[in-house]
């Protein structure tokens, strides 16, 4: 059965990091492009970051140049290093997979399987 598993996620400062694991069992990771997605109450889910199976990265305007995606195949794991946190980052993070291209990655339909989420919070 396929299931992504997000860990990583906390309370945390302004300026602090953060890095967020997606980690897959059932299917292995490099074949899918990952994406990793936000919702904060109230708002509606949002791509952060994308990777597709050549591992080409796509990253929203509001997280370029603070976040950084990768994957290691041999963990089977996708990772999501995000540095400078603002508040404006709390959010339940999702990762997500689909079989699709790296096209049109901010699309949350496009993507087959989601993980349970990971809680972000930056606050002082």
């Amino acid at each position: 059965q396929a299931q992504l598993v997000e860990s990583g996620g906390g309370l945390v400062q302004p300026g602090s990091s953060l890095r967020l694991s997606c980690t897959a069992s059932g299917f292995t990771l490099d074949s899918h492009t990952i994406g990793w997605f936000r919702q904060a109450p109230g708002m509606e889910r949002e791509g952060v970051s994308c990777i597709d199976r050549h591992g080409s990265t796509y990253y929203a305007d509001s997280v370029k140049g603070r976040v950084t995606i990768s994957r290691d195949n041999a963990q089977n794991t996708v990772s999501l290093q995000m540095n400078s946190l603002k508040p404006e980052d709390t959010a339940v993070y999702y990762c997500a997979a689909t079989l699709d291209g790296g096209y049109y990655w901010w699309v949350a339909n496009k993507y087959a399987y989601w993980g349970q989420g990971t809680q972000v919070t930056v606050s002082d």
